[in-house]
């Protein structure tokens, strides 16, 4: 049996490397605007350590910014092991990133005070001042996406015609991300 990818038409793997891949970061962040943040990639036989986090930032060289409480749990994994895997969604069916990096902390006042938004009060009471504030910088080591190529309306018609003839017609495209 032939795997999807060799039932269809189209080239679905695009891989991107530089600038292209730093926009597509940007523009998959954006869409999905929070991912899971998964911490102690080393342990056997234990489950990773998974929460939800909203990126501040992504920069003109791919890494993500994070604002983290100083006394969190997240925190004193990664300063066991700063290996870190970013899994991201925004959508059900398009807009999927997957990120390997290494992280750092730090409590640079000058990348808080860019990062600070006021709803992050709830997290931090003292506002941008709250001495538990640090800055955690994830720079990919690897990364991959899938999404699609015009948009989801064109991917669901094609889904739709496909399914009525029995052939596969995606839009879908995906590929490594060398940032």
């Amino acid at each position: 049996m032939d795997s999807i990818n060799k039932q269809q038409e189209e080239e679905n793997i695009k891989n991107l490397a530089g600038d292209e891949a730093i926009k597509k970061v940007k523009e998959l962040v954006e869409i999905a605007e929070a991912c899971f943040f998964c911490t102690d990639l080393n342990k056997v036989g234990v489950p990773l350590s998974i929460r939800p986090m909203s990126v501040q930032k992504v920069d003109d060289e791919g890494n993500l910014w994070f604002l983290s409480a100083k006394d969190s749990h997240k925190n004193e994994e990664l300063s066991n092991d700063p290996f870190v895997h970013l899994l991201f969604q925004g959508s059900r069916y398009s807009d999927f990133l997957n990120i390997y990096g290494l992280a750092s902390v730090s409590d640079d006042k000058k990348k808080i005070d860019e990062l600070w938004v006021p709803i992050l009060k709830t997290w931090f009471t003292e506002g941008k001042d709250d001495p538990r504030i640090t800055v955690i910088k994830v720079e990919p080591t690897e990364a991959y996406y899938w999404d699609n190529k015009h948009g989801n309306a064109i991917a669901f018609a094609k889904q739709s015609i496909g399914s009525i003839f029995g052939k596969t017609i995606d839009d879908s495209v995906e590929g490594k991300l060398d940032l």
